[in-house]
This record gives structure tokens, C-alpha cells and sequence, in this order.
């Protein structure tokens, strides 16, 4: 072999070798991407993955809301019958309940036993004065016919016996009222009821008529509500009203009559509501000013959890769920509730699917993915 052509040898094995080397160390290629993948990430993704729930149809309570003020069903005033008596004893105070005819209060006695017995005397007196005159003109009357006495006389001695007659007469009725005065230290309750006001304090000399306490007749308030002359054909008699006081406290309570006027200054009416049996109820007292509704009927209303509403922009919305998985958003009239659910109206179908969990999360339009609905999710727990 000549030396040109070893050359050429060894050439042709260096490129072999160069060749082999750059086949097992060259980088792999990389595999072709399918067209599904583009195509997924292509998509926009879900903003959010919500809970739906359709409308339901339930029968509400159709109300009239009114304020009005709590006061007594009926007040009686207790006071002094006697003048010039001091007061001896007190023994109620604001608050006790109290029976008919129990005692108050007590005047001290010892002017009253006074007067009665010296009314005694004199009417022991005049009966002795009448006993005598009239043992006179029975003498008279036996001497009339034998002409011993003038008719003139026998007139006398039998007008003595009447007039002292009319003194017994009299006599007996200023014990009477003496007696009546001696009862009257003795101040009684009118009424079964709660005193609400003690003017009375134990060493006072009072006169007739002053105002000793003041008496809720029976226990029983009633709530005075202010109802618009539009709104007044709508109530009757016996109605059921739900009366809510400033504290929360809620009492049951029935229309006993309505005003037979209306205000001419702000065309309201006063209707009386009782509210019997509130006296062991703390959150409710005379001189409250409460609100209340009038249960008038029922109707039927399409209602909605209440999460689904969202206030927004000064409106009521709700987020529909269309076909493609994105959120409409549709204005509402929130209504009545009940429970956790809320009446709507508006352009909301009875077979629409509306966002509940992260509906104020969620704009118009955006895509979401649902994870089930309202019921199935109840279920489920």
C-alpha cells in the first residue's frame, strides 16, 4: 500500500470517528405538541367555582308595618274621699300588683273616731229631745177633746215632735257620714292591676281629691299605632299584630277597635292593639315606642337564599347562570323574608339558576364552575 493511500485511510477513519461521536452526543428532540393542548390553553379559565340554587315558590304573609306608642288599656286614679286626714301608712309602692279592694294606704283615725262619737251624742241627744216631744203631743192629743189645751197649743206641742223627729233625722245622717269618713281612712284598690305612680308619703295631711296613686286597670297595655288613611280599609277587628319594642322584645297582640276619625294634620289614624299579659315581660313597658306589623293574608312569592342578593350600585342583583357557564347579572325587587330566604320580583325566571356562595365575588359576565347546587349540597351534610 502506498503512502497516499494510507493517508486516505486514516482520514476517512478520523471522520468516522467525528461522525460517531456527534450521533451519541447531539441533544434530543423535542415531541410535537398535540392540538388539544393548544387548544386548551387557549380557553380562558374560571374565575370561580360557585354553588347555584333555583327559585322557590312559597306562600308568604302578607303585612302592614305601623309605630305607634305603648300605653295603659285604662288608668284609674286613687285618692283621698277624706280632708284634712294625715297619712298614716303607705303600703304599696310603683310596681305591686295589687287586687280589688286591697288596702293602699291608711289615714290616722283618731280625728275620725272623734267626730263619730260626738255624732253619737247628738244623735243620742235628738232622740231624747223627740222622745219628749212626742210623749207632749200624745198628752195634747188626749186633752184636745175635754178643751183643757187651745188648738194653738196642740199645734205646738205637735210641731215639737215633728221638728225634734227631724233632728233625730239628722242627727243619725251626720253619723252616717262621719261613719263613711272613718271607712275613708282606709284607701282602697278600685281594681284588680299595677300601680304605675305613688304620690303618697306617710306624715302628709292631704285634702279630698289629691291624687294618692295611679292604677293600670288589670294589667293591660295596649299599643296606640299611627295607620295611613290609604292603608286603613286594609284592617279589621281581631286581627293578629306582631308589636316589637326598641329593645327587641316581641309580644302577640289583637286589633280591639280603630279610631272612628282621622287626624286632618297627618291623615293617620290611631287603632288600639291589646297586649294583654305583659306585665311579666320586661321588654315591654307604657310610654315605649314600638313598631309592629298586621298579619292582613298570604300570598304566593318566588323567594331566593339570601346570599344570592347582592346590593350593588344602589340595586338588588342576583347572578344568573347561562348556558355557557358565565354569570348574568339581573336586577331584582327584594321583598318578604322568611327564614334565610328572601322574596324576589323582576325579570327572574321561575327555572333560573342563580349564584349563591361567592356571588359578590363574581361580575357580569364572568366564567365560573359549578360545584352543584343549593339542595344537592343540603343533602350531602
Amino acid at each position: 500500500m502506498t503512502r497516499s493511500q494510507r493517508t486516505v485511510l486514516i482520514v476517512l477513519a478520523v471522520l468516522a470517528l467525528v461522525a460517531a461521536g456527534y450521533w451519541f452526543t447531539r441533544p434530543a428532540a423535542a415531541p410535537a405538541a398535540p392540538a388539544d393542548s393548544k387548544a386548551a390553553e387557549a380557553q380562558p379559565r374560571p374565575a370561580l367555582t360557585v354553588t347555584v340554587a333555583t327559585p322557590e315558590p312559597a306562600e308568604l304573609a302578607v303585612t302592614l308595618s305601623a309605630n305607634g306608642n305603648i300605653a295603659p288599656w285604662q288608668e284609674a286614679s286613687v285618692g283621698s274621699e277624706s280632708n284634712g286626714l294625715r297619712l298614716a301608712d303607705v303600703r304599696v309602692n310603683v310596681g305591686d300588683r295589687v287586687k280589688k279592694g286591697q288596702v293602699l294606704a291608711t289615714f290616722s283615725p283618731e280625728t275620725i273616731n272623734a267626730d263619730v262619737a260626738q255624732a253619737r251624742a247628738a244623735l243620742a241627744e235628738a232622740r231624747a229631745t223627740a222622745a219628749d216631744a212626742a210623749g207632749n203631743a200624745a198628752r195634747a192629743r188626749t186633752l184636745e177633746k175635754t178643751g183643757a189645751l187651745s188648738q194653738q197649743q196642740i199645734n205646738q206641742y205637735q210641731t215639737a215632735e215633728q221638728t225634734a223627729q227631724a233632728r233625730v233625722e239628722a242627727a243619725q245622717a251626720v253619723l252616717a257620714a262621719q261613719q263613711v269618713r272613718g271607712r275613708n281612712t282606709q284607701v282602697l284598690a278600685p281594681d284588680d292591676g299595677v300601680i304605675s305612680a305613688r304620690t303618697a308619703t306617710v306624715g302628709s295631711v292631704v285634702s279630698a281629691g289629691t291624687e294618692l296613686f295611679r292604677l293600670i286597670r288589670q294589667g293591660r297595655l295596649e299599643w296606640r299605632a299611627e295607620v295611613s288613611s290609604s292603608e286603613l280599609g286594609q284592617l279589621a277587628v281581631g286581627m293578629p299584630a306582631l308589636v316589637t319594642a326598641p329593645g327587641g322584645a316581641q309580644v302577640q297582640g289583637r286589633l280591639r277597635s280603630i279610631a272612628p276619625t282621622v287626624d286632618p294634620q297627618t291623615r293617620n289614624a290611631l287603632v288600639y292593639v291589646d297586649i294583654p299579659g305583659v306585665q311579666n315581660n320586661a321588654g315591654i313597658k307604657a310610654g315605649m315606642f314600638a313598631r309592629g306589623e298586621f298579619a292582613i293574608g298570604k300570598s304566593n312569592a318566588l323567594t331566593v337564599p339570601q346570599a344570592a342578593v347582592v346590593p350593588r350600585d344602589g340595586f338588588n342583583t342576583v347572578l344568573v347562570l347561562q348556558s355557557d357557564n358565565r354569570v348574568r347579572l339581573t336586577k331584582v325587587q327584594a321583598g318578604r323574608r322568611v327564614g334565610d330566604r328572601i322574596e324576589v320580583t323582576g325579570e327572574l325566571p321561575a327555572d333560573a339558576r342563580v349564584v349563591i356562595a361567592g356571588a359578590g365575588f363574581l361580575n357580569d359576565g364572568d366564567l365560573v364552575r359549578v360545584s352543584g347546587t343549593a339542595d344537592a349540597a343540603a343533602t350531602a351534610k
